[in-house]
């Protein structure tokens, strides 16, 4: 009786394993699949200030046309981005609109002192500095999820379950080329 009962344990104990590990897997690649929806909500709450900015651009009409331009190109870069889709470099694209209109904000408030003590102007660049902290600090959840999964899918026994059942393929982080081109040091990783 007891020799059949202990390779019997033995299948059970596999099986289970094998059950907890793929199951570890796909909800990795869940945790994944939300961090980066939670990037693109915080990234398309800026449209909350579009209009904000519409009517700065209004108020000073030198630059309204270069503003309007930028404020255009950034809706049209948040509406690229897909919370079912990972895609990095529409992320990417999207920061850069930003920065490009934060940048054209600034040079209107260098030009105009009264903007700059304007409460809109300062409620303004207040909000949109807090935006970009939540999608920095969003980011890098997204970045830790994604380790999580990578570690979750390379790492001995996970890889043969992901290898036999879910064929998982590794995922990229988000990273910031333009932030990673001020480091000189880049460690050797492979």
């Amino acid at each position: 009786m007891m020799e059949i009962l202990i390779p019997i344990g033995v299948v059970a104990l596999v099986i289970i394993a094998v059950v907890v590990i793929y199951n570890g897997i796909v909800g990795r690649m869940n945790a994944v699949a939300r961090a980066w929806a939670d990037v693109v909500v915080q990234e398309r709450q800026k449209n909350n200030t579009i209009p904000a900015l519409e009517k700065i651009a209004a108020e000073y009409k030198d630059y309204e046309a270069t503003i309007m331009k930028q404020v255009t190109e950034l809706r049209a870069s948040l509406k690229q981005l897909d919370t079912g889709a990972m895609n990095l470099n529409a992320l990417s694209e999207t920061r850069s609109k930003t920065t490009a209109l934060l940048n054209g904000l600034y040079a209107v408030a260098e030009n105009y002192p009264d903007l700059k003590a304007s409460d809109l102007y300062r409620g303004l660049m207040a909000e949109i500095s807090e935006q970009q902290e939540n999608i920095g600090a969003a980011i890098r959840i997204f970045n830790r999820n994604v380790e999580d999964f990578n570690n979750g899918i390379e790492m001995f026994p996970n890889s043969l379950v992901n290898g036999m059942f879910n064929k998982k393929r590794k995922l990229s982080t988000f990273s910031d080329s333009e932030a990673e081109s001020g480091f000189e040091y880049r460690p050797d990783v492979h």
